[in-house]
């Protein structure tokens, strides 16, 4: 593995960042070494006076000296800001565009493993994080390190004793620092833990307010909050002096090596071994060396903190993503489950040996208890999730082997749950199809009978909906969800309880339009009303993860089973009175 892959895996860098990061260590070891010159150049001054050589016709080469090294002062500086901050701009928006993509083709499951807060705070947080890290942190030390390096061994040349008696505390210092690597490990996983939950309070409080306000549980939940609030501030304090504790110990042991100088300069200078000049100049460089690696110090126990959070990213990057054919070779667009068997990521089985056929051109619908799998099967028709074992297959095609993006092209899905963008009426329909113009829209939403309300709105279909579509109703928002399908015309319908949502009428008239959506095409609807599938081709009813019984609802009917139980106990609900 070579250099530029050990970086990008170490710090999920991308192959800019990488290239970036090399070259911000060549630029901050010159600026490093330029930070030098002036030394040198004061011990040359020194020992001309002292030996009585100074001229007048000297000072305009100490001038032109001066001059020459405040401009390599400013070069190197400037190399070293693009070298390390623009280039870590640059990378930090590489990085989260790549976590981005990385995260669309990803399937399902990985965010049933993963909180959302979680994620968040990769993306936000962590990017963050490294992004300090690779501007500050990581070029200065190695910069630091590489100069410092150079300057010792040149200082080998001048006096071995002198240079050991002033760089005997480094390697101390470091391996102190290192050392803390495993309690640095520990206290930032126990510290995101607390943070995460903290995150998630603040998430739960905003989104059941009306909750907590009408059942009156408002000061029971920032009771529980504050205490999730203080663990973050407590365990801040516990992070911030165990690092300390290993980072001024360290810097301690580093600020004995002007002291060993002056001891070992002040023996070796009444041994007549060194001169007056040697001594102070050795008494210049390391106090110039120690101050870059005191900072040097600090850093390295940041960046030993940013394992983890690279680690969580990495994690991310590293993940198995579904992939594919990128063309389809169906031939028609039946479904045909063939003996599926699905688990969540605790093992629990969902769904166990289901088989069924949704034929083009008929209406297939899914209905059984709450659990019974009605929701899994629909998303592993869309392959939003791969299965356990068996077979799915689109006109013949195994969708298991075809790009995810390219197989939901042949797909319009409304959703139980529907999301919405805080945009306008317009653009939130449009997304069904992006290049749609704005009288197909309007022929989408008139279909989808959002007319009705949309006209009503302050500026019509321009009218910025709010987050989620918080400024409509659920029966609003949900339309404009089947206006989206209506602009796609997909071959294949995916309804899961897209009526739910809607008064009598309103779903009457969604009911009408569909029929029209639908012809010739794969519909397959999951619903608890029977009113919504009385009028289906074909009925698959689920219970505990299996086909308990399927056919026409006249089939069902005439078998007096769990379908004909359904419909039976929701007439009776229908006819309920309050006495």
């Amino acid at each position: 593995m070579t250099l530029n892959e050990k970086l990008k895996h170490k710090y999920a860098l991308s192959d800019y960042g990488a290239k970036g990061m090399l070259r911000a260590f060549v630029a901050v070891t010159l600026a490093n070494l330029v930070l030098m010159l002036p030394v040198g150049l004061l011990y040359r001054l020194v020992r001309n006076l002292l030996s009585g050589r100074i001229l007048v016709s000297s000072l305009p080469f100490y001038v032109c000296a001066v001059a020459a090294v405040c401009v390599l002062i400013v070069l190197t500086t400037f190399f070293q800001y693009r070298s390390t901050f623009l280039t870590t701009y640059v990378e930090s928006g590489i990085r989260r565009r790549s976590l981005a993509e990385k995260l669309r083709k990803l399937p399902l499951s990985f965010f049933g493993k993963k909180d959302l807060s979680d994620l968040t705070s990769t993306i936000m947080g962590d990017c963050a994080v490294l992004e300090t890290a690779s501007s500050h942190w990581i070029p200065e030390l190695v910069g630091s390190l590489i100069s410092t390096t150079l300057v010792v061994v040149s200082l080998f040349f001048f006096n071995w004793k002198m240079t050991v008696a002033a760089v005997w505390v480094m390697p101390v210092a470091f391996i102190i620092v290192v050392s803390s690597r495993k309690v640095s490990d520990r206290i930032t996983r126990t510290g995101m833990k607390y943070k995460l939950a903290c995150a998630d309070g603040i998430q739960e409080g905003l989104e059941t307010m009306r909750d907590l306000k009408s059942y009156n549980a408002a000061e029971t939940y920032l009771e529980g909050f504050e205490k999730k609030a203080r663990a973050v501030e407590k365990h801040s304090i516990v992070s911030e002096f165990a690092t300390a504790a290993f980072v001024v110990s360290a810097q301690m042991i580093l600020k004995l090596g002007i002291g060993t100088v002056a001891v070992e300069g002040a023996a070796l200078l009444a041994s007549g071994e060194i001169d007056i000049l040697t001594f102070f100049a050795y008494l210049l460089v390391v106090s110039r060396m120690y101050d870059p690696l005191q900072v040097s110090l600090q850093n390295l126990a940041a960046i030993i903190s940013c394992d983890v959070r690279c680690s969580r990213m990495d994690e991310i990057l590293s993940c198995k993503e579904q992939d594919g054919e990128p063309k389809l070779s169906n031939s028609g667009y039946n479904i045909d489950f063939e003996n599926v068997g699905f688990s969540y990521n605790d093992g629990k089985e969902i769904l166990n040996d289901v088989s069924f056929t949704a034929k083009q051109g008929e209406v297939t619908a899914l209905i059984g208890p709450s659990g019974s799998g009605k929701t899994t099967v629909s998303r592993l028709a869309a392959r939003f999730w791969d299965l356990n074992r068996g077979k799915i297959t689109v006109g013949g095609m195994d969708i298991s082997k075809i790009d995810p993006e390219t197989l939901l092209s042949m797909y319009s899905i409304v959703f139980q749950d529907v999301t919405l963008f805080n945009n306008t009426v317009m653009e939130n329909i449009r997304i069904g199809r992006k290049d749609a113009s704005d009288a197909e829209v309007k022929e989408a939403a008139r279909l989808a009978c959002c007319e009705e309300f949309v006209e009503k709105l302050p500026e019509k279909w321009n009218t910025v909906i709010g987050e989620n579509g918080s400024e409509l109703s659920g029966g609003e928002r949900q339309r404009i969800s089947i206006a989206r399908a209506f602009l796609k015309d997909a071959p294949i319908i995916l309804l899961d309880e897209a009526t739910a949502s809607l008064d009598v009428d309103s779903e009457t008239l969604v009911q009408e339009s569909l029929s029209r959506l639908i012809k010739n095409k794969t519909v397959l609807i999951i619903a608890h009303r029977m009113r919504t599938v009385e009028g289906s081709d074909h009925i698959v009813v689920l219970k505990d993860g299996i086909v308990a019984e399927q056919g026409s609802p006249a089939e069902l009917s005439a078998k007096a089973g769990i379908y004909s139980k359904m419909v039976s106990t929701q007439l009776k609900a229908g006819g309920w009175k309050y006495e």
